[in-house]
């Protein structure tokens, strides 16, 4: 099942679900619109950055075993400048996908943006649900505690972004170089 497919599934298993609770109609859009969107968009972001992560970091590791065997290879003079070649070639890789995972930082969008979204995820099922802080409330007293801490993760997430992510990037970029 793809991505598309996947969450064409999961939008309309939570419609169903955020249709049949007795809540306000526009509170029910806000919940799409806000909550949903939200959860289905990180998603998204976290699949991409977790196939850049494993893609990159298994061309770096795969790339960096073989270049120490190809240069180990002792053959005829005939081959050599093919080997050399080959050598050159997959040493570039290994430093670009290095270099690019380092930059984009893939592995850590991916663990930021997993995390997020099962924060999320888990607010909603204990809102639809009415269990943890919602438990004793119906869905209509439940729910602006709800949209306030759908709102405070939202708010965290970008901070956590930018202070994990984004940030330590750029006090990195500003770190003079030694001589």
């Amino acid at each position: 099942m793809d991505k598309t497919t996947n969450h064409g599934h999961m939008r309309a298993e939570m419609d169903q679900l955020i249709s049949a609770i007795e809540l306000p109609e526009l509170n029910k859009q806000f919940l799409r619109a806000r909550w949903l969107e939200q959860i289905l968009w990180m998603e998204e972001k976290a699949l991409d950055a977790l196939w850049w992560h494993r893609v990159l970091r298994l061309a770096t590791i795969i790339g960096g075993v073989i270049v120490p065997a190809l240069v180990s290879l002792n053959i005829a003079s005939d081959m050599q400048a093919f080997v050399q070649s080959i050598t050159f070639i997959v040493s570039l890789v290994v430093a670009l996908s290095a270099a690019v995972e380092e930059f984009f930082r893939y592995g850590e969008r991916w663990r930021h943006y997993r995390r997020t979204v099962e924060s999320l995820k888990s607010e909603g099922w204990q809102f639809l649900q009415l269990s943890g802080p919602y438990a004793n409330m119906t869905h209509t007293q439940a729910y602006p505690a709800f949209a306030t801490r759908v709102e405070e993760l939202s708010r965290e997430e970008v901070d956590r972004y930018m202070t994990q992510v984004a940030k330590d990037k750029k006090e990195e970029d500003r770190i003079p170089p030694t001589t």
